[in-house]
């Protein structure tokens, strides 16, 4: 009535169901029907199991998640900043600096662009009255070449004056470029290329009298175009060779023994020129002065044409002792040998203007003491 061996059985929990539930250990013969119907008792509640199961799972595993994320949120504010904010704060604070330096170079790069943009607008400036003093000496020019078609010699003359006051205006610019050039220390190719410009510049006088003599020559062989100090020292409408190296002799100095020889050389050449030019001029003289006395005019006339002959080799004689003076010279004593021309003649010209301004103050003086004297006289009556 009762079996032989007693039935275990094995209450598990919930999750133990899963597993089995049943101890594999009981007789297969014995509990055949309590296995039938625990079996079946498994297959109705199995499907319950896996349910909550499948429904507890992802709920168990989020909570844990965020209880992770809350533990290490804790630490973190427990700990303080970690090395890598640290980091970040760091180079926060260094972007700040760079933006400083960079608002301080754009501010430096906006005042230079605003201070050349002022100096383009003076050179502009400079430049465009330039131009129009160029456009208003082009129409004098043109002017003036109208009138020499038209009055003939007397309109050179008044041609040749006003080039040589821009001849003259020049000269003060390329006296200033030698003068820097010397105090500047400029280098040798720098120097060379002003002192090529300024034997150009003297090369253009040359030019200006050779044009002017064709219209008149006695205007350029007399110096009516210079101040008179300079009329003092004039030879031939010009200034002697000799007499110029003699000044350069003395103004140059220290010079090697072999320039001084070649100096020597170049003044003893020139006052042999000189008299033999002088010498042809005198004879050329007489001849006018006898053929005048006769009178035959068309002979007068004839002869006359030989003065602008002696005068152009005047003028060439001087122009081959300037260019000597490039040739034995250094380039920095040739800078200093045309400044010295320079100067020399601006103080000429200087004094010429004191001693007119000395003429009138003197009849200044005059006429108040003729006044003076006047009223004294008719004080009396």
């Amino acid at each position: 009535m009762f079996p032989s061996w007693p039935i275990r059985f094995h209450q598990t929990s919930r999750g133990g169901c899963k597993s089995g539930g049943w101890d594999e250990n009981t007789d297969s013969g014995s509990g055949s029907g309590v296995n039938t119907n625990t079996l079946s008792s498994k297959l109705e509640t199995e499907p319950h199991h896996n349910h909550f199961e499948s429904q507890d799972s992802p709920i168990s595993s989020q909570q844990q998640e965020d209880q992770e994320v809350q533990l290490a949120t804790s630490d973190a504010s427990r700990k303080g900043p970690s090395p890598q904010q640290k980091k970040k704060g760091a180079s926060s604070t260094s972007e700040k600096a760079v933006d400083a330096k960079t608002l301080r170079r754009l501010a430096q790069n906006r005042e230079a662009a605003r201070k050349s943009r002022l100096r383009k607008k003076a050179y502009v400036q400079q430049l465009e009255c330039s131009r129009l003093k160029l456009t208003q000496l082009e129409k004098e020019v043109e002017r003036a070449r109208s009138q020499v078609s038209g009055t003939g010699g007397g309109g050179g003359a008044m041609m040749f004056d006003m080039e040589y006051g821009r001849w003259l205006e020049d000269e003060e610019r390329q006296m200033g470029e030698v003068r820097r050039g010397l105090e500047g220390g400029i280098s040798d190719g720098e120097m060379r290329v002003i002192v090529e410009s300024y034997m150009s510049h003297y090369d253009e006088l040359f030019r200006l009298k050779a044009e002017g003599a064709k219209w008149d020559v006695f205007h350029i062989m007399n110096g009516t175009w210079t101040s008179p100090a300079e009329r003092c020292f004039l030879w031939m409408g010009g200034f002697r060779p000799s007499d110029l190296v003699g000044l350069l002799i003395h103004q140059l100095e220290p010079l090697a023994e072999q320039q001084i020889i070649a100096m020597y050389g170049l003044r003893h050449s020139s006052q042999q020129a000189e008299d033999a030019l002088s010498q042809g001029l005198e004879q050329l003289h007489h001849s006018l002065l006898h053929t005048i006395s006769l009178p035959q005019m068309l002979s007068a006339m004839a002869k006359l044409s030989n003065l602008e002959a002696f005068l152009l080799q005047a003028d060439h004689l001087r122009q081959q002792t300037l260019h000597q003076f490039c040739r034995f010279l250094t380039i920095r004593q040739a800078a200093r040998c045309f400044l010295v021309i320079g100067d020399y003649y601006a103080r000429l010209r200087a004094l010429s203007s004191l001693w007119a301004s000395r003429t009138l103050i003197n009849n200044h003086h005059d006429n108040s003491s003729i006044d003076l004297q006047t009223q004294n006289h008719f004080s009396n009556f």
